[in-house]
C-alpha cells in the first residue's frame, strides 16, 4: 500500500533519519572541502546544526502536532547553526517548516511547495549566492518537486525521484565551480544536503533504523577553540591585566608612541597601544600597574582605569566566605604571601589587598543594576593572546572558536544577552562565521545588533581600533567596513590531505600560506613559507605589518622571523604579538 500523506510523526522520523545519515557521512563530507586545512569543516558544521534540531524534536516526547514539530525543527536548527553550510541548512529547514506547519498532514503538492519555500529562504539568507554549492542542489530539489508533484500519489516514488535528481545535480557542481573541478570533488555542502534527503527517504520507505539519541552528544562539540584549562594553569609572568585610556593634553606623535610602547614592553607584555585623535587606548600585563599609570600621566589625564589580578584563579584567595555567605578578608596567617599568592617579584602589596577588600565590599552590597551603555562589543577569537588584545580594545564578550570550530548562532545569542548595551557590534573574524552572526542578529529583538563582516582576526582588530565613541552605530559600522577593506591577511597552517588548488600541488603535511582569496605559498618549512606569503601580501603603499604567532611557535622563532622580514623591508613598521592560536602557526596582516 502506497504512502500518500505524511503526518507530524512521519515528518519527525524523516528528520531524525536525515540527521543520522548526515552524521554517518560527516567525515566523508569533511574530506570534500576544497581547502585542505585542519578546520571544523562542512560535515561537522552541518551535523551539529541538524543535531540541534533533532534534540528539540526528541524533547517534544511522544505527543505533538505539526505546529509544535515545525517550531522545534526551525528554532533548533537556527540556534544550533554553525558555519555557512550549517546556516544555509537551517534556513532550508526554516523555509520548509514555514510551509508545512499549518497542515495536519502533507501530500506531494504541499511538499513541493515547501521545497520551493526552503530554496527561496536559503537564497535570501546569502548576500551573494554562488552556484555550484548547496544552494544549487536545493534549487534542483525544488524544481524537480514542482515538476513531478501533480498526480504524484505515491510519496515513496515521488521522494525517491527527488533524491536521485539531487544526486545528479550534485555531480554537476564541479562544472559550475572551477575550484571544485581542479580539486576533483563535488560540493561538500551539496553532499551534506543529499545525505539528509537520503536518510529521510529511507525512513519513508521503512529502511532507516531507530534514531540514536547518543548521536547528538557524539556529534556535538567537545569545546570550541583553545584549551582554557591549559591557559589557566600556565605560569603567569606578569600578574596584573591593566587597562586605561589617556586623554591627551600634549603631542603624541609616532616617536612618542614608539617610546611609550618600548617602556611598556620593559615592564610587561600583551601590549595594545592605540592612538586615536585625542585619546590613547592602552592594555598591558605587568607586575607594576602604577608604573604604567605614571608614565601615561606624562601625556595627559587617565580614565577608564581597570586592574585585574590574573593569578586569582590559580592562587589561594585573599578572601573567604563567612557564615553569612559574605566575602571577608582572610587573616594574614591564613595567607601564603611568599607562595603562589604573591607576585612574581614577591608578596602581594598591602595596598592591593586593601583595594581588593574594597572591591569585595562593593560586590557584597546590593548595588543598583547598571544602566545600558551605548555600545558593546563581541569578538570571535582563537587564542589566549588574541583574546587579551581584543579585551584591551574594549571587547565585552569573547567567543572562542574561529576556523577550528565555528561557534553556533546560539553561542552568539548567549554572548549578546551578556552585553548590557543598546548597540552590540559583532566581529566574526572568519568568513565562515558571518552568516551565523547575521542569524543571531535576526533572532535578537531587544538590542540593535551590528555585524561587521570581518573575515580575519586582523580585520577585527583594525575595525575595533577605528571605533569612535561619539559616532552613531551606523556611522561606526560604515567607518569600520571601509577600514577592513584596506587590511590584507595571511595565515600559515599545514595540509591535512593531498590536493591541487590555485595551480599548486599540495601534499599532506605541507605548510601553506593562505591569503584572503587564494593559497600564496606552499613548502615544507614554516618560516620560509611565512616569508614567501608575506612578500606576496606587501605592496609599495603599505606601512605596517602585524605578526601574531601561534601556540606552536616559540618566542625565539617568532623573533627570528621578525628579524628576517625587518631586514628585507627596513622601510616598514613591524609589530609582533603572541596570539596563542592553535592550528595556525602565524597570522599576518598588512596595511
Amino acid at each position: 500500500m502506497s504512502v500518500t500523506t505524511l503526518d507530524a510523526k512521519a515528518v519527525a522520523k524523516m528528520l531524525l533519519a536525515g540527521a543520522s545519515e548526515l552524521n554517518s557521512q560527516k567525515d566523508r563530507i569533511n574530506e570534500l572541502n576544497v581547502f585542505p586545512v585542519p578546520d571544523g569543516d562542512t560535515g561537522t558544521n552541518m551535523t551539529l546544526t541538524i543535531m540541534s534540531a533533532a534534540k528539540e524534536v526528541l524533547a517534544l516526547g511522544d505527543e505533538f502536532d505539526m505546529q509544535s514539530l515545525c517550531k522545534a525543527i526551525s528554532m533548533g536548527s537556527l540556534r544550533g547553526a554553525r558555519g555557512n553550510s550549517g546556516v544555509i541548512l537551517s534556513q532550508l529547514l526554516r523555509g520548509l517548516t514555514k510551509e508545512i506547519r499549518d497542515h495536519e498532514t502533507i501530500d506531494a503538492k504541499i511538499i513541493a511547495s515547501a521545497f520551493g519555500k526552503a530554496c527561496e529562504t536559503a537564497y535570501k539568507a546569502v548576500m551573494k549566492p554562488k552556484e555550484g554549492t548547496i544552494l544549487t542542489v536545493a534549487k534542483g530539489v525544488a524544481e524537480k518537486a514542482a515538476e513531478t508533484c501533480d498526480g504524484a500519489e505515491d510519496l515513496e516514488c515521488f521522494i525517491t525521484g527527488i533524491v536521485e535528481h539531487a544526486d545528479a545535480v550534485l555531480q554537476t557542481t564541479p562544472d559550475l565551480l572551477p575550484v571544485l573541478k581542479q580539486a576533483g570533488v563535488v560540493d561538500s555542502g551539496g553532499q551534506g544536503l543529499l545525505a539528509v534527503l537520503t536518510g529521510a527517504r529511507d525512513a519513508l520507505m521503512g529502511k532507516a533504523g531507530e534514531f540514536d539519541p547518543d548521536a547528538i552528544s557524539g556529534g556535538a562539540s567537545k569545546g570550541t577553540g583553545i584549551n582554557r584549562d591549559a591557559v589557566a594553569n600556565a605560569d603567569i609572568k606578569f600578574g596584573y591585566c591593566t587597562e586605561f585610556i589617556i586623554m591627551l593634553d600634549r603631542v603624541f606623535n609616532a616617536k612618542n608612541e614608539k617610546d611609550f610602547k618600548a617602556y611598556l614592553e620593559s615592564i610587561g607584555d600583551s601590549i595594545v597601544c592605540v592612538a586615536m585623535d585625542e585619546i590613547v587606548k592602552v592594555h598591558v600585563h605587568t607586575n607594576h600597574p602604577g608604573l604604567a599609570f605614571e608614565k601615561a600621566l606624562t601625556f595627559g589625564s587617565l580614565t577608564s582605569m581597570k586592574i585585574d589580578n590574573m593569578r586569582e584563579e590559580h592562587s589561594e584567595r585573599l578572601f573567604k566566605l563567612d557564615n553569612n555567605g559574605k566575602y571577608v578578608e582572610r587573616d594574614p596567617s591564613e595567607l601564603n604571601l611568599t607562595g603562589q599568592a604573591g607576585t612574581a617579584n614577591g608578596p602581594i602589596p598591602v595596598r592591593v589587598a586593601k583595594a581588593a577588600a574594597v572591591i569585595e565590599s562593593v560586590m557584597n552590597s546590593e548595588a543598583e543594576p547598571e544602566p545600558k551603555k551605548k555600545d558593546g562589543f563581541i569578538a570571535v577569537s582563537v587564542g589566549a593572546g588574541l583574546d587579551e588584545i581584543f579585551k584591551g580594545l574594549g571587547v565585552d564578550e569573547i567567543i572562542s572558536g574561529g576556523q577550528t570550530m565555528n561557534p553556533s548562532t546560539e553561542d552568539m545569542i548567549n554572548a549578546i544577552e551578556k552585553v548590557n548595551a543598546e548597540n552590540v557590534f559583532i566581529f566574526p573574524n572568519n568568513k565562515n562565521i558571518i552568516l551565523a552572526a547575521n542569524q543571531a542578529a535576526e533572532l535578537t529583538e531587544d538590542k540593535n545588533i551590528v555585524v561587521i563582516p570581518t573575515k580575519t582576526v586582523p580585520q577585527g582588530i583594525a575595525a575595533l581600533i577605528n571605533y569612535m565613541p561619539d559616532l552613531s552605530s551606523d556611522e561606526n559600522a560604515a567607518a569600520m567596513k571601509e577600514e577592513i577593506a584596506h587590511v590584507r591577511s595571511g595565515e600559515v597552517t599545514y595540509s591535512v590531505r593531498d590536493t591541487r588548488i590555485d595551480d599548486k600541488d599540495i601534499k599532506t603535511g605541507d605548510i601553506m600560506g593562505i591569503g584572503d582569496s587564494s593559497i600564496l605559498a606552499v613548502g615544507r618549512d614554516v618560516e620560509k613559507v611565512t616569508v614567501q606569503m608575506t612578500e606576496e601580501l606587501i605592496t609599495e603603499d603599505d606601512s605596517l605589518v602585524s605578526i601574531y604567532y601561534g601556540e606552536d611557535i616559540s618566542e625565539e622563532d617568532a623573533d627570528k622571523l621578525l628579524k628576517n622580514l625587518s631586514e628585507k623591508h627596513p622601510d616598514l613598521e613591524f609589530e609582533i604579538h603572541p596570539g596563542g592560536q592553535p592550528v595556525y602557526y602565524y597570522i599576518i596582516s598588512v596595511e
